[in-house]
């Protein structure tokens, strides 16, 4: 009972974030009549699900921040959940896979996790992704041209859609922004969007990777419908009706 009435509150406090962008924890204590020790405790569980970031005396909505973050900020963010997601990620790599990867953070994780398989073949477009798997020498790493992105660090544009006609992989594994059954999967910056399309129609599988702050969200641009992600790598406390919905819509989900 004690649980069931502290997850209620929890839900309720994020109900507060999304009406007023943010929540002071001596407010919240004199609301719910508990400690400022317990609130605490509640915000740091729901950051700990990627579902809110702390702030200097209480908290602010996530994804407000998170599309603010520098490259660094948002490696930091979440990285537990990011390590236990690309451990199940790096279930589906093989041996000798063709591996067409994005720019997100988590696949930085996902490139350290898979570090021990042979004959590895990325193509990316994120040059940190790049550093990353030329650190292995087992790999073999192919950087996409194009514009560059100076802050986020990956290129785009359509020279990298057509370098990608080059290119077929046994596996696309795709970081995103938001994973919705009725918005598909999305980023929050157009400019990739197209690019991490092409990489998914030049790919014999789709894996995606969204840690559970991602999942029921929907960022500003679509890549694709929901369906053409044929796996999806999640969290354990991922909402559990959006999972049945992804399900329903033909997406085979793993949680790490």
């Amino acid at each position: 009972m004690a649980e069931r009435n502290a997850e209620k509150r929890r839900e309720e406090i994020l109900n507060a974030i999304r009406a007023n962008g943010k929540v002071r924890v001596t407010e919240l204590s004199v609301k719910y009549g508990i400690s400022e020790v317990s609130i605490r405790k509640d915000l740091e569980i729901l950051e700990e699900r990627g579902q809110l970031a702390r702030v200097h005396g209480g908290a602010v909505g996530f994804e407000k921040m998170y599309v603010n973050m520098d490259l660094e900020e948002r490696a930091r963010t979440n990285a537990e959940a990011k390590r236990r997601l690309a451990d199940a990620v790096a279930r589906l790599v093989e041996d000798n896979d063709t591996l067409m990867m994005n720019a997100g953070t988590t696949l930085s994780y996902v490139l350290r996790a898979i570090k021990g398989k042979h004959n590895i073949s990325v193509v990316t477009n994120s040059i940190p992704n790049a550093n990353e798997a030329a650190l292995y020498s087992s790999f073999h790493v192919i950087l996409l041209g194009g514009e560059l992105d100076p802050k986020y660090q990956f290129t785009y544009g359509k020279n990298a859609e057509e370098q990608l006609r080059q290119y077929h992989a046994t596996k696309c594994i795709l970081s995103v922004d938001g994973v919705r059954a009725d918005a598909g999967l999305t980023l929050y910056y157009a400019n990739e969007a197209a690019l991490a399309k092409r990489m998914m129609e030049s790919s014999d599988n789709v894996i995606i990777a969204a840690d559970a702050s991602k999942i029921g969200k929907s960022a500003f641009a679509q890549i694709e419908n929901v369906s053409a992600g044929q796996i999806l790598v999640t969290t354990e406390s991922a909402d559990r009706a959006e999972l049945e919905r992804l399900r329903q819509a033909g997406v085979t989900t793993l949680e790490a």
